[in-house]
């Protein structure tokens, strides 16, 4: 741990964060002219589980000029978020590093790497297995009266919305791993409040997803599986009782 005389003060702090959020909007911005190139492309991409489950002839619309151009825009900011995702996390792991043993830095890399990629998992989980099931309860509310029409706009929001969701929660057992190993959280503690995990990820989802019973499963059930992932890494990884006290005597000494 950084030795008394060593500690950073508060303004220093807030430079630091200013700089690693400059390094993160760049990111992003190189992410979304990459992606830029390949917008109507990326839309296909997005659209193409609520294509697959509308009904023949039935289409996306726009309904303002504006908002087609717009729709390319956000999808290309969402794109640059994700190819950007490794650079956020870890200028988030490095501003959290100053405060950590000189050990526990060494692991930034290595979550660094986990956390993209369950971040990563997390959005393909919602892309290929929730937006079918989900988007084929909505469709089914249709009638030979009834035809939805849904719009660019509404579309993109809805599911960069639960992309995102589903990339955050899928960051839970590296969140929760790391917390164990910095000696934040101990198994007991995680197998004594599982009860109120499993209220809490039930109530996540509700606010997270749309108001239907299916996607807010469909949530649920991934937290409850990311829960018990963490339970195991917290058991594997956590910190033992030795090197608790060796860190204690580390910190006497400096």
């Amino acid at each position: 741990m950084i030795a008394e005389e060593e500690k950073i003060p508060f303004t220093s702090h807030l430079e630091e964060l200013r700089s690693r959020l400059i390094k993160i909007f760049i990111a992003v911005g190189i992410g979304f002219a990459a992606s830029y190139g390949f917008k109507e492309r990326l839309f296909e991409i997005l659209v193409r589980p609520l294509v697959k489950v509308m009904e023949a002839g039935d289409h996306l619309i726009f309904t303002g000029l504006p908002e087609a151009f717009f729709t390319y825009l956000k999808v290309s900011l969402l794109a640059g978020i994700m190819l950007a995702s490794p650079v956020i996390l870890y200028q988030f792991w490095m501003f959290v590093a100053p405060g950590l043993y000189q050990k526990e830095r060494r692991m930034i890399a290595p979550v660094v790497i986990l956390s993209s990629f369950f971040f990563i998992g997390g959005a393909l989980f919602g892309y290929f297995i929730v937006f079918p099931w989900g988007f084929k309860f909505f469709l089914g509310f249709a009638t030979e009266s009834i035809r939805p029409l849904p719009s660019m706009k509404e579309y993109l929001a809805f599911s960069a919305k639960l992309l995102l969701a589903f990339g955050l929660v899928f960051e839970l057992p590296m969140v929760l791993t790391f917390m164990a190993r910095l000696g934040i959280v101990s198994v007991a503690f995680l197998k004594r409040n599982r009860k109120y995990a499993l209220l809490l990820f039930f109530a996540g989802a509700a606010i997270l997803t749309p108001p239907d019973v299916v996607t807010q499963v469909m949530m649920a059930l991934p937290l409850i599986v990311m829960y018990e992932l963490s339970i195991i890494g917290a058991r594997i990884f956590g910190k033992k009782k030795q090197e608790t006290e060796a860190d204690k005597a580390e910190q006497s000494a400096s």
